[in-house]
């Protein structure tokens, strides 16, 4: 069953068939061809795998970063940006992965930070003389600070799946997020006092006081969002819903930049992202049922404790494979159906699971940005006006700056689990790879 499940699967791919038909296709072969007689499973499964409450954040942090980018909030967080960063050589591509850092405390996707900002900032870095496809590349890779920085879609798919606290994963993020932030920020500056690029980054730049004043409303909003978490008074999902509320009321009443009129696009946007989203966590779920009840997770986690023999090794192992499962599999489909397969045995292996999460998370957030199917790249491609094979070239450093963060959080757990272990107060025993 699993070699059938399998090649249904890579058939459909190579055929561009959806990927959320092409793993719900899988499922109900897989059925269909040992037990025709419950195909009634199908309908059930994928029902289950939605039914879960801490799924209802992802279309309310959705709609909230499309509320902020229509409601001004996105262009003032730029403006924030630029002040304090946009001064320096360089500056307008550091504003670019600041804003994003910013964006990612709320908007918790990385498509939805790729569309806010890069509209703004695509443009700017082209009339200051950048490349359009290094503006594209750029964009690109800083927006996938999205699912890293909490609050985090992916990571809340994985806590949904590998039974693990949303609320650890979101503080265990901030770690990694500012050690890419922080990397990236320093490469493009270096990056472009080489190429001579960004003299007069600091055109039309604000003073930090008057940028500072402007954006206040946009900088309350993460504080309010993760204070309100780590302060008990509400839940990550509750946090989703805030945020819808924060962001209205801040783009009608206080910007009164977002009408009654913008409303309407502005739902049918998020609604069709969020339906996209949850049809393939859906078929993912069958999927994982049925791989589930064929015994392939037992049988992997069996295989790669006979096979890996350290912690070590079976880290690096699994960073091979996520690395090249998610250039072809998207990001949430991925973590439904491999986060209960890989999870047991980075326990084995003494791997803390809140961890191995943001590894998992921050190693298929690579996914976005490379190639075929980056989702990153066709949105900030759509954006930038450009074909996919223009980006590519430049994207390669940008894609070894976050391989390199990767390798330090893997084997560094206390980037991701310093925070946590100060915030939760949780012990320090098996915290990652002795």
């Amino acid at each position: 069953m699993s070699l059938t499940l399998l090649i249904t699967m890579m058939l459909g791919f190579a055929l561009s068939i959806s990927i959320a038909v092409s793993i719900g296709g899988a499922g109900m072969l897989g059925i269909a061809l040992f037990d025709p007689e419950r195909l009634v499973l199908a309908p059930k499964e994928m029902f289950t795998a939605i039914d879960k409450f801490p799924l209802a954040a992802i279309p309310f942090f959705i709609l909230a970063g499309n509320l902020m980018e229509t409601g001004g909030i996105s262009r003032r967080l730029v403006d924030f940006a630029k002040s304090l960063v946009g001064g320096v050589q360089g500056g307008l591509p550091m504003t670019c992965v600041l804003t994003c850092m910013i964006f990612a405390a709320v908007s918790g996707s990385s498509v939805a930070t790729t569309f806010a900002i890069g509209a703004v900032l695509i443009p700017a870095l082209i009339k200051h003389g950048y490349p359009r496809p290094y503006a594209a590349a750029l964009q690109a890779s800083s927006a996938e600070l999205g699912v890293i920085i909490p609050p985090s879609i992916p990571m809340i798919l994985y806590g949904v799946s590998a039974e693990v606290s949303i609320g650890e994963l979101f503080i265990a993020g901030i770690g990694p997020g500012l050690l890419i932030g922080g990397a990236l920020m320093l490469f493009v500056h270096l990056y472009c006092r080489y190429k001579g690029w960004g003299h007069n980054d600091g055109d039309g730049r604000l003073g930090v006081g008057k940028a500072s004043l402007n954006a206040a409303w946009a900088l309350l909003m993460p504080v309010i969002i993760l204070g309100g978490i780590y302060g008990g008074i509400f839940t990550p999902t509750e946090a989703s819903v805030v945020a819808v509320f924060y962001a209205l009321i801040v783009g009608m009443l206080i910007h009164r930049e977002l009408s009654f009129k913008d409303l309407m696009p502005v739902l049918r946007k998020s609604v069709i992202s969020s339906a996209v989203i949850m049809f393939i966590i859906a078929n993912a779920g069958l999927f994982a049922f049925i791989i589930t009840r064929a015994g392939v997770p037992e049988a992997i986690g069996e295989w790669l404790s006979h096979v890996l023999q350290s912690p070590l090794w079976f880290l690096l192992g699994v960073n091979a494979a996520l690395f090249v499962i998610g250039m072809f599999i998207e990001t949430s489909a991925a973590i439904i159906v491999l986060a209960p397969i890989l999870v047991p045995v980075a326990v084995h292996f003494g791997v803390d699971p809140v961890h191995f999460g943001t590894i998992m998370v921050v190693n298929l957030a690579l996914g976005m940005i490379t190639p075929p199917f980056g989702v990153n790249l066709f949105a900030a491609c759509t954006v930038a006006k450009i074909s996919l094979d223009q980006i590519v070239k430049h994207l390669i450093p940008f894609v070894l700056v976050i391989v390199g963060c990767l390798m330090l959080i893997t084997y560094f757990p206390a980037i991701s689990l310093a925070l946590r272990d100060l915030v939760f107060a949780a012990p320090a025993a098996a915290i990652g790879p002795q």
